[in-house]
């Protein structure tokens, strides 16, 4: 398959949406490449957190993207993230992390940074990208979007079943005032804001598991595709 015939897949959402499992399963399914651009954002702000920098110094972070050694190997459920050499998967699922994403994901010169990074994982086959602003920002041109959408308490419930089987301790009430926080900041912020692009097909995906998410959307593309 050439680039010319290669194309990509955004999947869009708020945290705890399901779009990284949903993303995983669809690129396997089409044999793509797959790019967690959320997991990139919570690299880049774990590293200023051990570093102890401050968040919203936009210089700060910036600077720390001259050393930003980071790759993904593949895993069961979620592709597994490596920074400077280190499995930090653990790290990444934590809600200080996420929180800390959020923020630096703020900053103008971070996401132009960043931009070109993610859209280096484009190459043939194609590529299946989860965030926030992919179908919107990142890949604009994307053949195939899509918004997956959950209500905060159910997405409260799964990120407290995920953080417990990852044997961390959690608070459904403090999770879902966490997540409600983020979606405001992630709404209103000035660079990328999270939203729909005006193509894109919405999911709500509150009242179905994985499997039936996945299946509504691979039949969407494959329907699509017959009429192409």
């Amino acid at each position: 398959m050439t680039t010319d015939d290669a194309y990509v897949i955004a999947i869009d959402g708020p945290s705890g949406s399901g779009k990284g499992s949903l993303a995983l399963a669809v690129a396997r399914e089409l044999g793509f490449h797959l790019l967690d651009s959320g997991a990139i954002y919570r690299l880049l702000a774990l590293k200023a957190i051990e570093q102890q920098l401050d968040l919203d110094d936009e210089d700060q972070v910036v600077a720390l993207l001259d050393d930003f050694d980071i790759r993904f190997e593949a895993g069961e459920e979620l592709s597994i993230p490596i920074l400077d050499g280190r499995n930090v998967a653990a790290e990444l699922r934590r809600e200080k992390t996420g929180d800390a994403a959020s923020v630096v994901a703020r900053h103008p010169a971070v996401r132009a940074r960043l931009l070109e990074l993610q859209r280096g994982f484009f190459r043939p086959p194609g590529l299946v990208a989860d965030g926030r602003d992919m179908g919107t920002t990142v890949f604009p041109d994307a053949r195939f979007k899509f918004f997956l959408y959950a209500s905060p308490e159910v997405r409260a419930q799964r990120r407290y079943k995920q953080l417990i089987n990852m044997e961390l301790s959690a608070n459904i009430a403090d999770l879902q005032a966490e997540i409600e926080e983020r979606d405001a900041r992630d709404r209103n912020r000035s660079a990328s804001p999270l939203k729909p692009a005006e193509d894109a097909l919405i999911v709500d995906s509150s009242l179905m598991d994985l499997a039936q998410v996945t299946e509504l959307v691979l039949s969407h593309i494959r329907e699509t595709e017959r009429y192409d």
